[in-house]
Formats: C-alpha cells, sequence, structure tokens
C-alpha cells in the first residue's frame, strides 16, 4: 500500500523523462514491486501494489471481481441538487482529444459511480464517491457529465484555473491475499474539505 501524492505516475511512463513513479520509487526501496491498481497522475491517494506475483494475481482477481471497495473525496464545483445520487453512463475513449474520455452511449463501456454529499458551500461542495466500475477518468468524467466537475481538473473543468486535482483516494478495503483477513486501509485528503 502506498499513499501517492498528486503529480506522481503510478508506473513508469514512455520515455526516459517518464520514469519515476510509485512502481520505480517502491522497486527502488524493496527489490521487487507489482502494480495492481493505478490512479491519475493528477489524483493523489492509496494505490495498491504487490510484493509477489501470486498476491499481484489475487488481488486483480479481487479487483475484477468487484469485492475491493474503493472510496474517494473529492470537492466539486455547485451545488448539489440531493444529498446522494448514482452516475451511470458508459465511457469511451475521446481520440481527438487524448488523453481525455468522453460519455459513448453507442460504444463506451459500462460505468457507475455512487456519490454522497459530505458539505456545501456556496459554490462548491465536498461529496464521497464509491465507483463501482474502475474506467479510466471514471469519476473526474461522470462528476463533469452532471454539471458539477472536480474542482481543479484541468481536463474535465471548462472553469479550471491554476491548482491541483481535487481528488483523493481516501478508503480502500480489499482481502489479504495470504491470510484472508479483511484490511482497510485510510488516506486523510491533503487538500481543505468543507
Amino acid at each position: 500500500m502506498a499513499d501517492k501524492p498528486a503529480g506522481l505516475l503510478s508506473v513508469p511512463g514512455r520515455g526516459d523523462h517518464k520514469q519515476a513513479s510509485v512502481l520505480s520509487y517502491l522497486r527502488d526501496l524493496f527489490g521487487s514491486a507489482f502494480d495492481v491498481h493505478r490512479l491519475d497522475l493528477d489524483t493523489s491517494g492509496l494505490i495498491l501494489l504487490a510484493r509477489v506475483p501470486s498476491a499481484q494475481t489475487d488481488l486483480a482477481k479481487q479487483f475484477a471481481s468487484r469485492t475491493v471497495s474503493k472510496t474517494y473525496n473529492a470537492l466539486v464545483r455547485g451545488v448539489m441538487e440531493s444529498s446522494a445520487g448514482e452516475i451511470d453512463l458508459p465511457i469511451g475513449r475521446d481520440w481527438n482529444e487524448r488523453p481525455r474520455r468522453r460519455i459513448d452511449h453507442e460504444a463506451g463501456k459500462p460505468s457507475r459511480t455512487v456519490w454522497w454529499l459530505e458539505a456545501q458551500g456556496l459554490r462548491n461542495a465536498h461529496l464521497r464517491l464509491q465507483p463501482v466500475t474502475g474506467r479510466t477518468h471514471q469519476l473526474r468524467l461522470h462528476l463533469a457529465s452532471i454539471g458539477h466537475p472536480i474542482l481543479g481538473d484541468r481536463l474535465y473543468d471548462s472553469a479550471y484555473a491554476q491548482g491541483r486535482l481535487n481528488l483523493h483516494a481516501s478508503s480502500l478495503a480489499f482481502t489479504h491475499p495470504e491470510t484472508g483477513k479483511p484490511m482497510q486501509f485510510l488516506s486523510a485528503a491533503p487538500f481543505a474539505l468543507l
């Protein structure tokens, strides 16, 4: 388990200038590390890695079967109309605007996000988010598509101004691959919540 800062890749990218990542740092420290899931470059928070290939396989199966519970905190633009909701919109690639994704009702993959209002400010809201599926940019795109982009989102917030993406992976629960015991990790958001 690692607590990734915003601006650091989860795994190395293409090219010598994109080698700094959570995975490469942990391999330097511990010798072996294997990625299980990833967070966007701009997202901070909990990321799960494995020390041995068998654990990576087991944890990947848990993600695929949706038995891993992930919770995020986000600050979004606007006033929410209710205290909770669900966004069920298919996500596909936006080939003309890479790396962006888009809502695609014809070729997109099913994508579902559940959200709860934690606090409402005058112009922004603090939400707790739970992705049911795990598509690239899912939380960012889903919230932007309902008119509540995440503050600091340079890809999906048309009113983007300087600043970090206010999205943090704050809770991760899974079954330990060797002991079978339930595990839960928590991480506080590094930005001010309402």
